[in-house]
């Protein structure tokens, strides 16, 4: 069993940068994949970050260059350092993870853990 608890995020202008934090509990959090998925309002839930426990990464393409995945295993945390913010970003951020620690996967579905999520606005 896992549990997850994000922090960091706020509200910034365009332009903007902001870190996420996802704090897990459990000692085998690092054997664990995770990822950021998001929800803005009124719209489906997105895939945005994901990294392996071997740490591989990949990003959803629309935040491909900007938004960067990491993880310490040391501390059990994964964070999502987010560069050149859009309005368009404004969402819930939520943190998510599964126990198969090389899933590679864009459905938010695949992931079986998951955090209460934390705003992020983004104002033009």
């Amino acid at each position: 069993q896992v549990q997850l608890v994000e922090s960091g995020g706020g509200s910034v202008q365009a332009g903007g940068s902001l870190r996420l934090s996802c704090a897990a509990s459990g000692r085998t959090f690092s054997t664990f994949a995770a990822g950021w998925i998001r929800r803005a309002p009124g719209k489906e839930r997105e895939f945005v970050a994901g990294i392996t426990q071997s740490g591989y990464t990949y990003y959803a393409d629309s935040v491909k260059g900007r938004f960067t995945i990491s993880r310490d295993n040391a501390k059990n945390t994964v964070y999502l350092q987010m560069g050149s913010l859009k309005p368009e970003d404004t969402a819930v951020y939520y943190c998510a993870a599964d126990p198969f620690g090389s899933l590679v996967s864009r459905n938010p579905s695949d992931f079986d853990y998951w955090g209460q999520g934390t705003q992020v606005t983004v104002s033009s």
